[in-house]
């Protein structure tokens, strides 16, 4: 609705023609790497597990983009590497698993059902998203882009200091104003 031009891939190829059918002339459906290859930002929503296996095959692919990483390490869906990732960071977890990604945090701490009706909201109703990131230029398209979504963009952190919170469970989850998430932020270390 923004104007940008998708495309979308899952295990699910006509699970996407539909979805993409249904938004009209900007979206579309493709495999991983032709989505990977399309896009010069990304938005990899995976189960964590899953991250390795999209970084190794499609390294060539995202090496220098975007990376909106929303995947979050949940232990009771993925595992030793959801441990592993929340002992480390998910921030420099990910980091490990798409390398070469100028990644950005964020859509980490929102559940995906509140997100459906958030571009609805005026722009001063806008809850905010916190984000962590290390790249300024990633960054501000990822911010760009989170406004088109209908959230005003936090950044509160470097993906090694702050990416570790940008997960369900932590002081950022759930839906707060840009306000209460400078605040919230401000207590963590």
């Amino acid at each position: 609705k923004a104007g940008h031009e998708v495309m979308f891939s899952s295990l699910d190829i006509e699970h996407d023609k539909k979805l993409a059918a249904s938004l009209g002339g900007g979206a579309r459906a493709g495999t991983s790497r032709e989505a990977a290859a399309f896009g010069t930002v990304l938005l990899i929503s995976v189960p964590y597990k899953a991250l390795p296996g999209v970084g190794k095959d499609l390294g060539d692919l995202i090496k220098g983009k975007i990376v909106i990483d929303t995947s979050n390490p949940i232990v009771a869906r993925d595992g030793d590497i959801a441990v592993a990732a929340r002992e480390k960071g998910a921030g420099l977890a990910s980091i490990e698993y798409l390398p070469g990604a100028r990644i950005v945090r964020a859509f980490n701490a929102v559940g995906a059902a509140r997100m459906r009706e958030a571009h609805t909201r005026p722009a001063a109703e806008r809850m905010g998203m916190p984000i962590a990131g290390d790249d300024e230029k990633a960054i501000a398209v990822a911010s760009s882009l989170i406004r088109d979504a209908g959230y005003e963009p936090v950044l509160v952190g470097t993906l090694a200091g702050m990416g570790k919170h940008l997960i369900p469970g932590t002081p950022l989850a759930g839906e707060r104003t840009a306000d209460e998430v400078r605040k919230v932020a401000a207590t963590l270390k």
